[in-house]
């Protein structure tokens, strides 16, 4: 008969828990009373060079600003003055179109009725007049379109009829005794004036009135 054997009872084995990790020892860190006096004076003096450079790098940039400012502005003041320079020398050919509107102006006036010619029929014809006229309104358009691109170039006239004499802007060639027009204020426009924008690049030419005598 098969013996059998005593059932042994073997205990588990326990179950075996991690081990807790062990936290990484903290670097030692020198404090500041863990310095030595050499120690503190080389921080002192590494801070004063850090705050050296850095106000030298703040005054860099604001010179380097301040250059980009002032030569943006060079720029702008040399394309007025260029600008300016031609203006001034068109400005003789703005005044002979006003003295040749005025002139043909004047010549209108002059004319007498009935001076225009005959034809081979004894009537008067109007050619002449028709050329004359079409001349004029030629010159008047040239002259308009010049103004106009000179005014979008910022170029301004100086009108000074009628208006309070101004040294800044007008430029007196004499006075005239007139009840018409207050004392110190402008009786007539000899030259027209033009400024670029705010410069002067001509002051107008005139007369200012001044009081009459005091008849005796």
């Amino acid at each position: 008969m098969k013996k059998t054997e005593p059932h042994i009872h073997k205990p588990e084995k326990a179950a075996q828990t991690p081990a807790p990790a062990t936290e990484p020892a903290a670097t030692d860190l020198p404090v500041a009373a863990e310095l030595a006096p050499e120690q503190l004076e080389d921080l002192k003096a590494r801070a004063a060079r850090a705050d050296e450079h850095w106000d030298r790098l703040l005054r860099t940039a604001a010179d380097l600003e301040n250059f980009k400012k002032r030569a943006a502005r060079e720029r702008t003041e040399a394309a007025h003055s260029a600008s300016a320079a031609l203006i001034q020398k068109l400005l003789p050919i703005l005044d002979h179109f006003e003295m040749a509107q005025a002139a043909a102006r004047t010549a209108d006036v002059a004319r007498q009725p009935g001076s225009a010619p005959l034809d081979e029929n004894g009537s008067r014809v109007k050619a002449a007049d028709d050329k004359l006229a079409s001349l004029q309104a030629g010159v008047a358009m040239i002259q308009q379109q010049l103004k106009n691109v000179l005014a979008e170039s910022g170029l301004e006239e100086i009108d000074a009829s009628g208006k309070p004499f101004d040294p800044s802007w007008h430029e007196a060639v004499s006075q005239q005794e007139t009840a018409d027009v207050p004392e110190g204020h402008v009786v007539l426009q000899l030259r027209k004036g033009y400024k670029l924008r705010d410069r002067l690049l001509r002051p107008a030419v005139v007369i200012v009135a001044k009081k009459p005598a005091a008849s005796v």
